[in-house]
């Protein structure tokens, strides 16, 4: 409790701020959100799904790239089909196969999700994300719109097929 020793007076009223007060309700304040943080932290528990794999059926006019690191560190190495290229090749052979598309099927007011060409990304587990996020950039610069990843299960696993 605030006091006061009075100089000026036993009827003049009292300027010092009780501080007690608001303390005590920060105190409060503090120990509800002690209690309360770890309970809005905690994470719902989830059964995630067993991973179950769909087998890819590829259309010709889709692109198949490989990426894998390189011999120096932070170097990769990038493949179209089976053709080694650069970032600029890359490009270049992305556009293109999409200029070769618009002429093939007369036009883009001719695009449809069915005919557009997909690009399939097989990269090696050792590869840097810098090597498959360049390949990724690359090929939406050129104007693929749909970039996929190509996985292969392991042995033993789930396919939709067999659920």
């Amino acid at each position: 409790m605030a006091m006061s020793a009075g100089a000026k007076g036993e009827d003049a009223p009292m300027s010092d701020i009780n501080t007690t007060p608001l303390v005590d309700i920060m105190l409060v304040l503090l120990i509800i959100f002690l209690i309360t943080v770890p309970v809005v932290l905690e994470t719902v528990e989830l059964k995630l799904p067993d991973v179950a794999f769909e087998p890819t059926t590829t259309k010709p006019e889709n692109v198949n790239i490989s990426v894998r690191a390189g011999a120096t560190p932070g170097s990769c190495e990038v493949y179209w089909g089976q053709a080694p290229v650069d970032s600029r090749e890359l490009l270049k052979r992305g556009q293109d196969k999409l200029e070769k598309l618009l002429k093939d099927i007369g036009g883009p007011q001719n695009i449809t999700e069915e005919n557009f060409p997909e690009v399939h990304i097989r990269g090696d587990i050792n590869t840097p994300y810098q090597c498959i996020g360049g390949v990724i950039y690359t090929m939406q610069y050129a104007g693929f719109q749909k970039i996929g990843f190509i996985s292969e299960p392991a042995p033993g696993s789930a396919t939709l097929g067999r659920l």
